[in-house]
């Protein structure tokens, strides 16, 4: 078997986890999770990064979605921290901006090997379905946390907390896409001066 890939589980009191993922794939999603809009959102980001995700999980969604929603943001990145190996010949950076009707969404991305999350302009509140939408800025940190890179989320403009949230992780799958990709001028080196992105 060829390619990128990485294997992550998690089980906790509150959510047990199973992640499969290529990155070099074709985009092709089998997402099972008990919350709709979530399984929705994971398969967007497979089909816009070209990454073949496999997703199988459980949690307490008696009470809410948070700590389902968050643990896939980390077990997710902890998937492509583990995939993207040493990260030599990547590009490393990675940037989308996508229109949703109303809503346009910009994202910025280093895998630098250091996490840091921010974002700018009005998340998405409401909800999705029974989602709360504000959950999507919790995906999004604990991302960029367990990825270990630096993630930025510019929200430009957007009515439909819907829209926004689909903007939003489609560009974080664009330029994860990009940041990833292999550049073939820089095959079998670092791209940092200080020789690792770790």
């Amino acid at each position: 078997m060829t390619g990128r890939r990485s294997k992550v589980e998690r089980k906790t009191a509150e959510t047990e986890i199973s992640v499969e993922l290529l990155l070099d794939g074709s985009g092709k999603a089998d997402v099972k999770t008990p919350v709709g809009f979530l399984t929705h959102m994971l398969e967007t980001f497979a089909r816009h990064s070209r990454a073949d995700l496999k997703v199988a999980c459980s949690g307490d969604t008696r009470v809410d979605a948070h700590h389902l929603t968050e643990d896939v943001g980390i077990v997710l990145g902890h998937a492509c921290a583990e995939a993207l190996g040493d990260k030599k010949g990547i590009r490393r950076f990675g940037f989308a901006s996508v229109p949703m009707d109303e809503a346009l969404v910009r994202v910025s991305l280093d895998l630098s090997g250091r996490a840091f999350y921010a974002a700018r302009g009005e998340m998405p509140r409401g909800k999705a379905g029974d989602f709360d939408l504000d959950l999507v800025e919790d995906f999004l940190a604990a991302f960029a946390g367990a990825c270990r890179c630096n993630l930025h989320v510019e929200i430009a403009s957007g009515r439909s907390g819907h829209h926004v949230a689909e903007a939003a992780f489609k560009a974080l799958a664009i330029a994860l896409r990009d940041a990833a990709e292999q550049d073939p001028r820089a095959e079998g080196e670092i791209p940092s001066t200080k020789g690792t992105l770790r």
